[in-house]
């Protein structure tokens, strides 16, 4: 059987990091065996979902290289639900129901006090036909449960937790209905699911319990459920669940210069005790998911380690890759010179800065003013098309006796401005002849 799975983001919001955790896992579980992913956005909630976030959400797939084989949207697909929910209220498994929300909290704490578990009673289920024609000459509409089996344990093989066992005589019958005619999330969900030929269904450890419920649901409507995987929800740095979480979208880390290959390498492990490799590509990390590697514990996702991959990503980046980002003017072999030393692409207009200048030198004793005078002489009369630095120091080691730090650190002050960077035997040949000299005399 082919793999099809979905990614069914409500346009809400923008994504977050956990969402685009749950896409990036679905399509690497349907990529490994050659199978399909699908897009669904389940946007049945008519006052909170916008179109400019359903294009966000589009947008933020494509900048991450997660392509889908199709796309499909709840709001599109209302006749299919009422349908099947006609079909379920014929078979007595949708029932009418009436309890305000302050009536069912009330129930749930008489429950609570008599130290029993807050599970709906189905008193609707006692109603009669003229208790439904009172309520409605009343002007009340009921809301819509779904009545599940009670004889009928739920059981699955969860790809991550293992077996599965709930007893649904431990668990309140669903409402899937509101009384405007609105749609609550799981039927639909369950009647796309088999519509769209879904055979795996991985998401958070926080739809367990939706998940027992969809699996009556299924069965109700004559369908096979799908398998199942639920993997540990992300927590913070802090150690615990963070609400930055749930606030940092793919537009903060592309601000943040982070590139959406280092997303996918570590939220591709994460969760996992396998270590985040920067050097795989999409494809190659398809090859090597495996859902029996997730463990139990929440998975924890730090900023730090992704900006630390975000650099081994730079620093493997082709020209071609990154031309368009960098500053006019800058070529192959610039970029090649200073991308050991970037975290960020858009670190590289300050090392380009640093070679067409100008720069900002450190003021320098009488000695070592001394010394890069020598060196500014010596490089007015070098070739540079061959190796300058190279050609530099030797001469500079042989008249001065200078070597080490002594010999290389000044010479990297006076024409850089910094300590530390890029190699100076790629990065001088860069800087003009005459900008080189200048510098080292000034």
């Amino acid at each position: 059987m082919t793999t099809v799975t979905r990614f069914a983001p409500s346009p809400t919001g923008k994504l977050h990091v956990g969402n685009v955790r749950t896409a990036l896992h679905n399509w690497l579980l349907a990529k490994k065996t050659g199978g399909r992913f699908l897009l669904r956005i389940d946007d049945t909630d008519a006052e909170r979902s916008r179109e400019d976030y359903v294009e966000a959400i589009r947008a933020d797939l494509a900048w991450l290289g997660l392509t889908y084989d199709g796309e499909e949207r709840q709001s599109l697909r209302t006749d299919r639900y009422e349908r099947e929910f006609q079909r379920l209220v014929e078979q007595g498994r949708i029932y009418r129901a009436y309890e305000t929300a302050q009536e069912l909290d009330l129930k749930r704490k008489i429950l609570l006090g008599r130290g029993l578990p807050p599970i709906y009673d189905r008193a609707a289920l006692k109603l009669t036909e003229a208790d439904h024609e009172a309520k409605t000459a009343a002007g009340e509409k009921p809301h819509w449960r779904f009545l599940l089996n009670h004889d009928q344990p739920i059981t699955w093989e969860d790809g991550i937790r293992g077996p599965q066992n709930f007893d649904p005589r431990q668990m309140s019958d669903p409402v899937i209905r509101r009384a405007d005619g609105s749609w609550l999330y799981m039927l639909p969900s369950a009647i796309d699911d088999i519509a769209m030929g879904i055979t795996d269904v991985l998401r958070g450890e926080d739809h367990v319990s939706n998940t027992a419920t969809q699996i009556q649901m299924f069965t109700a409507l004559g369908a096979t459920p799908p398998r199942f995987a639920h993997e540990a929800l992300l927590t913070g740095s802090e150690g615990k669940l963070s609400k930055r979480l749930g606030a940092l979208g793919m537009a903060d880390f592309r601000e943040q210069g982070i590139e959406p290959e280092a997303i996918i390498a570590l939220l591709a492990r994460l969760g996992t005790s396998d270590p985040v490799d920067a050097t795989l590509d999409a494809a190659a990390l398809a090859e090597t998911f495996d859902l029996s590697r997730f463990g139990r514990a929440p998975a924890r996702f730090d900023e730090a380690d992704l900006h630390r991959v975000n650099a081994q990503i730079v620093h493997r980046l082709p020209y071609g890759r990154v031309a368009h980002l960098l500053p006019e003017g800058m070529g192959e072999r610039a970029w090649d010179a200073i991308r050991p030393n970037l975290a960020h692409i858009d670190e590289a207009r300050d090392w380009w800065q640093v070679i067409t200048g100008p720069i900002a030198a450190p003021a320098f004793d009488d000695e070592t003013r001394a010394f890069l005078t020598q060196a500014a002489e010596i490089a007015a009369g070098l070739d540079w098309s061959a190796d300058p630095w190279r050609a530099l120091t030797g001469a500079l080691k042989e008249s001065t006796g200078r070597k080490g730090k002594m010999l290389f650190l000044p010479l990297r002050q006076a024409l850089t401005g910094h300590d530390h960077g890029p190699e100076m035997a790629a990065l001088l040949p860069l800087i003009a002849q005459g900008e080189a000299v200048r510098r080292l005399a000034s």
